[in-house]
C-alpha cells in the first residue's frame, strides 16, 4: 500500500476543490474525456466520463436491482444512476462535491446536492441502500473513514453497494485530474481498493461482505453492517459471475 501524507491540513476540503475545478467540470460538460487520474509517479488511470454521462448499462442495472428503499448515491457524478432510479418511481438522491455534475444530474430528472459525503446530510440514520459507485470508495484516500460515516448514514437493515477495483489492489495516494492535454488540477488523495481489500477494511469498521459479483467486466459487493447481518436472508457470502 502506498501512504502519502495529505498535502492541506484538511484533506477532504483539497478533495472537494480539485473535484470543482477543470478539467472535470470541463469533460462532464462535454460528456466525455479524455480524463485521468495522475498519480505523482506519473501512472494514469483513464476516467469513463463517457459511461458516467450515458444511460446506465446492464452492470449498472445489476446495482439498481439491488437497491431497496431510499437510495443514496456518494459521488453521484452526472447522475445516470439517480435518474434511472427516479424514472422508476424509487427515492434517490445524489450527491457530489462538483457543482457541473449536480447541474447535469438535475438535467436529468434526478435530486442531487452539491456536499461531501463528509458534510451534514439529509435523512442521516434513515437510508435503506448507499451506493459507491465507479471508484467512489477512493473517496478521501481513506476508505475506512468513508465505512465509519456510511454506517452512520444508513438505517437499521440498510446495505452499502460499492464497486471495486477490478486489481486486486489497496492503495493510497496522491493524484491529480489530467485531461491529456497537459492541464492538471490541485492534488488530492484518493485510494483504489480491490474485492478482498474491500472485505478486510469492512471487517475493521464493524461491516460484513454478504455478496460480491461481476458483471460486463466490472466488481461489486454489498456490505451490511455486522450489526444487521441477522436481518439478511444471504447466509455465508456469495459470488456470481454475471449480472442477473
Amino acid at each position: 500500500m502506498t501512504t502519502i501524507a495529505p498535502t492541506t491540513s484538511d484533506p477532504r476540503g483539497a478533495l472537494s476543490l480539485a473535484w470543482r475545478a477543470d478539467p472535470y467540470s470541463v469533460a462532464l460538460r462535454a460528456g466525455r474525456g479524455p480524463l485521468f487520474l495522475h498519480r505523482t509517479d506519473g501512472w494514469l488511470l483513464p476516467l469513463d466520463v463517457r459511461r458516467w454521462c450515458a444511460g446506465t448499462d446492464t452492470a449498472d442495472e445489476s446495482v439498481l436491482a439491488r437497491c431497496h428503499g431510499a437510495v443514496l448515491d456518494i459521488g453521484c457524478g452526472p447522475g445516470r444512476l439517480v435518474a434511472a432510479l427516479a424514472e422508476r418511481g424509487r427515492r434517490a438522491l445524489g450527491i457530489d462535491v462538483t457543482p457541473a455534475a449536480v447541474a447535469r444530474t438535475v438535467s436529468r430528472g434526478g435530486t442531487a446536492l452539491c456536499r461531501s459525503v463528509f458534510d451534514p446530510l439529509p435523512g442521516e440514520h434513515r437510508w435503506d441502500t448507499a451506493l459507491l459507485m465507479d471508484g467512489n470508495i477512493g473517496i478521501g484516500g481513506d476508505p475506512e473513514a468513508l465505512l465509519e460515516r456510511v454506517a452512520g448514514l444508513l438505517a437499521p437493515g440498510g446495505r452499502l453497494l460499492v464497486e471495486t477495483a477490478s486489481a486486486e489492489v489497496d492503495e493510497r495516494c496522491e493524484v491529480r485530474l489530467d485531461d491529456g492535454r497537459g492541464s492538471l488540477g490541485a492534488p488530492f488523495l484518493w485510494a483504489r481498493v480491490g474485492t478482498r481489500a474491500l472485505g478486510r477494511h469492512a471487517e475493521s469498521t464493524g461491516w460484513r461482505t454478504v455478496r460480491s459479483w461481476q458483471a460486463t467486466g466490472r466488481h461489486f459487493a454489498e456490505l451490511v453492517p455486522v450489526a444487521a447481518c441477522g436481518h439478511v436472508t444471504a447466509g455465508a457470502p456469495s459470488s456470481e459471475g454475471a449480472a442477473r
